[in-house]
């Protein structure tokens, strides 16, 4: 069946995981669309982001065909690994939900889902500043030909796409964490795939970013500066808290403080527009949720797109906000109880020593039950 759409393409605002893999999942399916990146290509190859692609986003791409092409990384070991009060606690996850994990940094995602939009023959325009208009409850974009084309708005929380949506028709829901990470890069090789410092003074954490690169993060203070922090003293606390020398001081590449934070905003479609990945949702990066989350937006939508161009139906469509919003939601329960009990298990300066006392025992319940320990693997797979 043809529907009279198959020749107005889809414009993706955004070249980040969503609007990539979008582009990618609609290409499969030949449906025509473009994507539109106010950024250099350069910038966007190299920009460092996370690094978890969970068991859900894993078959998301086996089920378009694009696993061996863009999934790269490592197998994601079933372990969290703790250090608590300095010393090893690591938690063996269930294993079943984390065989397909792979731990694969942001911009290796980035890079092949480039080669293969590419390879593929997708239309991808970098440096191009988009106008989406706001015309009452048909926000718009307006290609050459003055027609007006399905939007999917991937362009983060500060971009043109929600920009365009009038204030008092999208609602923001916030959460203040109320402290911010010192995050680090720097040419240090990991000697594990994640530690995790649960302590007194502080949360702290070192991920792989490579082969020789690590990211490295302080809990600190939401008033603290990266001139509060320099490399001594970045060193001296990571050590500290990890309860152990590390193995390599190395170069410090980057630095900037960033505070932990929650939001989701509602709805995700206007009209024509819909919004996906940052644009419509932010969870700390303690769940490890935010790239992963985007990519079932992407993978939700793309099934939606591929109804109403193959078929002419548009219930996918029209249910796309409220169906999604309901797992974002999910997720966002989860990333607040995770944040919290990490960071309330170590440091009872912020919200007192009774919440440590209750985090210390949801984390304790993690390693002696059963139970709990399932609910938490299933989450950090993306299977619940």
């Amino acid at each position: 069946m043809t529907t009279g759409n198959e020749h107005r393409p889809v414009l993706i605002v955004g070249a980040g995981a969503a609007g990539l893999a979008l582009g990618n999942f609609l290409l499969r399916e030949r449906i025509p669309c473009v994507v539109f990146e106010r950024r250099g290509r350069e910038y966007v190859e190299r920009r460092q982001r996370a690094g978890v692609i969970d068991t859900r986003a894993t078959r998301v791409f086996r089920k378009r065909g694009l696993e061996d092409r863009v999934v790269g990384g490592i197998p994601i070991k079933p372990t969290l690994g703790f250090r608590v009060d300095g010393q090893p606690r690591p938690l063996t996850l269930s294993v079943e939900e984390h065989r397909e994990g792979r731990l694969c940094p942001q911009q290796v995602l980035v890079r092949n889902l480039i080669t293969a939009f590419e390879e593929d023959g997708g239309d991808l325009r970098f440096g191009t500043e988009v106008s989406v208009e706001d015309i009452g409850e048909r926000p718009r974009v307006r290609l050459g030909d003055g027609s007006i084309v399905e939007i999917a708005g991937c362009d983060g929380n500060h971009g043109a796409s929600r920009a365009a949506i009038a204030d008092d028709r999208i609602t923001r829901h916030s959460h203040e964490y109320g402290y911010a990470w010192l995050v680090v890069l720097a040419d240090v090789p990991a000697t594990h795939q994640t530690v995790m410092a649960i302590h007194r003074r502080g949360f702290a954490a070192q991920f792989a970013r490579g082969p020789r690169a690590s990211r490295f993060y302080l809990q600190c203070p939401l008033e603290d500066t990266t001139e509060d922090w320099p490399d001594e003293r970045i060193w001296s606390e990571l050590e500290t808290r990890f309860g152990e020398p590390l193995a390599t001081r190395g170069a410090i590449v980057e630095k900037q403080l960033l505070p932990l934070r929650g939001e989701v905003l509602s709805p995700m479609s206007h009209g024509r527009l819909h919004l996906l990945g940052d644009a419509a949702h932010i969870v700390p990066p303690m769940s490890a949720k935010g790239m992963n989350l985007a990519l079932y937006d992407a993978d939700a939508f793309a099934d939606a797109l591929i109804r109403y161009y193959k078929e002419g139906d548009t219930g996918q469509l029209d249910a796309y906000s409220d169906d999604r919003l309901r797992e974002v939601w999910n997720y966002q329960a989860f990333a607040t109880w995770f944040t919290d009990t990490v960071h309330d298990a170590g440091d009872p300066s912020h919200r007192g020593e009774f919440r440590h006392r209750v985090a210390r025992a949801d984390l304790d319940r993690l390693y002696s039950s059963a139970t709990a320990n399932r609910l938490l693997s299933e989450f950090v797979a993306g299977l619940t």
